[in-house]
């Protein structure tokens, strides 16, 4: 009997470890993605803010520098199915990020913007081939790019799931490169525990413009060459297992420069702050959550199951050597010999 249950927990042991490599090291893999057909919105918010506004005038366009707003940013981002790369068990999505901010007193949009782009859908990078990257800040101006080159490369949208205490590369759209994301602390919001991690762009050339004369203290003149200049603090607090940003908050800056000056001497025609408002904050962190107990099938079980199988199986060959070495020093039962019919006894 002892050699049988010595035997059941070794078959107990190797089938509990077998089933916890099978969890972490094929099933994780296959589940932790993000999916196809997202569909989020986050809205950010943000007072006392100064910002070029574009008013209509005579039916004509009027830029105008207001002070002391409020201003609401909402970014909706979809996955777009109808592109190639997509494949129903495929490594790859395609999401679609549409933003844009208003002044909450007059409606009137203050910037808006479209992209979509290819992403990997462990690591949430960017990747090529992509048919129909693209991006446009301004409204009928698409800029595209080769399908084999990345547009918009580093991380977007999400970090990848098993964030790390490490610095990344995340997309700024405004300087269109990648920027480091340098991990800040942990922090716990409503609970959860999350990374902080910030990125900062020092004040930089972003475009050239053409803007009225007015509009950068120089009346006599009905336009000036302009360049502006963009700077932002951005910080996220994010959840590690899952990568969800449960918390976005943007400090930025940008001034026109005119001829013979340098940042900070500039005119602003944008500064404030924008920050995830209670409801996104909410809605991320609940998603995080249900996202985290998923995931803890995939992570927590194939440690416990690798710690009770190593258990089980160093039992089960202690009780093996035990039977064993009782029956050297106590001696087993020799087998019962026939013996043939009519022979001696």
């Amino acid at each position: 009997m002892r050699r049988i249950i010595s035997f059941i927990l070794l078959g107990l042991g190797v089938f509990a470890v077998a089933l916890g490599l099978l969890l972490r090291f094929y099933a994780y893999p296959q589940l932790a993605k993000i999916p196809l057909d997202n569909e989020s919105t986050s809205v950010s918010e943000g007072d006392g803010i100064t910002a070029l506004i574009i008013r209509t005038e005579d039916g004509a366009p009027v830029p105008e520098i207001r002070q002391n707003l409020s201003l609401t940013s909402t970014t909706y981002v979809t996955g777009d199915l109808t592109q190639p790369e997509v494949e129903e068990d495929g490594d790859v999505a395609v999401y679609v990020e549409a933003t844009r901010t208003t002044d909450d007193a007059t409606g009137i949009v203050v910037d808006a913007s479209v992209r979509s782009l290819c992403i990997d859908r462990h690591s949430n990078e960017a990747v090529a081939p992509c048919e129909g990257q693209f991006i446009e800040e301004e409204q009928g101006k698409r800029i595209t790019a080769d399908r084999n080159t990345v547009q918009q490369p580093g991380l977007s949208f999400k970090f990848p799931f098993g964030t790390e205490k490490r610095d990344y590369k995340f997309y700024d759209l405004s300087v269109r490169e990648p920027v480091d994301a340098r991990f800040d602390g942990e922090e716990t919001i409503q609970g959860v525990n999350t990374y902080r991690y910030v990125m900062a762009v020092p004040p930089t050339k972003i475009a050239d413009r053409e803007v009225p004369g007015s509009l950068v203290d120089q009346e006599d003149e009905p336009s000036v060459d302009a360049e502006v200049y963009y700077q932002v603090k951005r910080t996220v607090w994010v959840e590690p297992e899952t990568g969800i940003v449960v918390v976005g908050q943007q400090e930025g800056k940008q001034e026109l420069l005119t001829e013979g000056q340098d940042p900070g001497e500039g005119t602003i025609v944008f500064q404030g702050t924008l920050r995830f408002n209670e409801t996104t904050i909410n809605d991320n962190v609940t998603k995080a959550q249900d996202n985290m107990s998923k995931l803890s099938l995939l992570t927590s079980w194939p440690v416990a199951m690798w710690v009770a199988g190593a258990i089980l199986t160093v039992v089960g060959v202690l009780m093996l050597i035990a039977g064993y070495r009782r029956g050297g020093r106590h001696g087993f039962d020799p087998p019962l010999r026939r013996q043939p019919a009519g022979a001696a006894r």
